[in-house]
């Protein structure tokens, strides 16, 4: 075993220069440019509480069509929320609008970790991890993967959440001041790749040798954790409506609380028993299905009701789509869900409306 943290810096830079992750969001090591703080700030936003398998398509898509934080600023609100569909944690999106014209104003982003993690949204793991990886700061990044490889290699044994301060303590102790980005991503890509949470690949790693959880054979038992709370199950209804030219009859969420500033079917609040709130007098149908989703505190069950609505209806809440201008892929997964099930049996209804036989004059 190596003594000191250079010896083990220096293994796992080593490591990094040959098996570096290749990732839309990142420069590889070795290369002369200094990473776009735009693309490191937005990969880190959308990485909360998601994979990188997850977040590829989405980050090209956005890169794509904003390719800069001033053409994010400038984008309409309901684009950049359709867009985001399908990550979940929407407050993200409105944080990611938000910051993107405040940094805009400031004409770009700030440089230190103090000064980041004042923008909107951004809290201390993105504040550090954008300073370090960006503009080269040496910060301390510790993320899911790093607090796995940290309780690793130096055996505690105390259980998440309780463990972070330990954590944090001896990440702090081994982050460098030289090339302290690529020391991040690093330690970062031995998590995602070796040291992974089950069955990690020991034998193939940089810091197999000072790893105490390795020696104690312990690894694939670290970190431990506390044991998860049962999740709760709330249920509510959703309300699929369209009117017989087609629109779709739907609402935006309040800007706050869950699923915040998003597209969805109208329906009551959720709670333990579902309620009745119908948003447009017709003749809502059960489908006999209900679309279930979990959330991070909740399980979710909605049922469904479906109902073809006529050309003067004034509903009490939400307002009619046109066909042309609804896309399923901007509702947030549960309202997707929703729709699923829900399409054929409103399909159904709305062609047997248009043949049904009309009373003659």
């Amino acid at each position: 075993m190596r003594d000191g943290p250079e010896g083990r810096v220096g293994e796992i830079l080593a490591w990094y220069d040959v098996n570096a992750r290749d990732l839309p969001w990142r420069v590889p090591p070795g290369r002369t440019e200094r990473p776009d703080p735009y693309r490191v700030w937005l990969s880190e936003v959308m990485l909360q509480q998601t994979t990188v398998a997850a977040v590829r398509g989405y980050f090209d898509r956005f890169t794509t069509r904003w390719p800069t934080v001033g053409a994010l600023a400038a984008a309409d609100d309901a684009d950049v929320m359709g867009e985001w569909a399908g990550l979940g944690y929407y407050a993200r999106a409105r944080n990611l609008l938000k910051c993107a014209r405040v940094v805009t104003g400031m004409g770009g982003f700030p440089r230190t970790r103090v000064e980041l993690e004042k923008l909107p949204g951004i809290g201390p793991y993105t504040a550090a991890a954008i300073a370090a990886i960006a503009f080269d700061a040496p910060e301390v990044v510790v993320d899911g993967n790093v607090e796995r490889v940290m309780a690793r290699m130096f055996g505690i044994e105390t259980p998440l959440p309780r463990a972070k301060p330990a954590i944090r303590d001896k990440a702090a102790r081994l982050t460098p001041d030289a090339r302290p980005g690529d020391y991040a991503q690093a330690v970062m890509d031995l998590g995602a790749t070796i040291c992974t949470p089950k069955n990690p690949a020991c034998g193939i790693c940089p810091w197999t040798g000072s790893c105490r959880a390795r020696a104690d054979g312990m690894a694939s038992k670290l970190p431990k954790k506390e044991p998860k709370k049962a999740k709760p199950t709330r249920f509510g209804i959703a309300y699929v409506g369209r009117r017989v030219d087609g629109a779709w009859l739907l609402e935006r969420r309040p800007e706050r609380g869950l699923l915040g500033g998003m597209l969805g079917w109208p329906g009551a609040e959720w709670g333990a028993v579902a309620q009745e709130a119908p948003p447009a007098a017709a003749k809502w149908r059960d489908i006999g299905a209900e679309a279930r989703h979990t959330f991070t505190h909740f399980h979710l069950y909605l049922g469904i009701r479906t109902a073809v609505l006529p050309m003067e209806c004034v509903p009490q809440r939400g307002l009619f789509m046109p066909s042309h201008d609804f896309r399923p892929s901007d509702l947030p997964t549960v309202m997707r869900k929703v729709f699923d099930l829900a399409r054929d049996a409103v399909e159904t209804e709305l062609q047997s409306v248009a043949t049904a036989p009309r009373d003659l004059p």
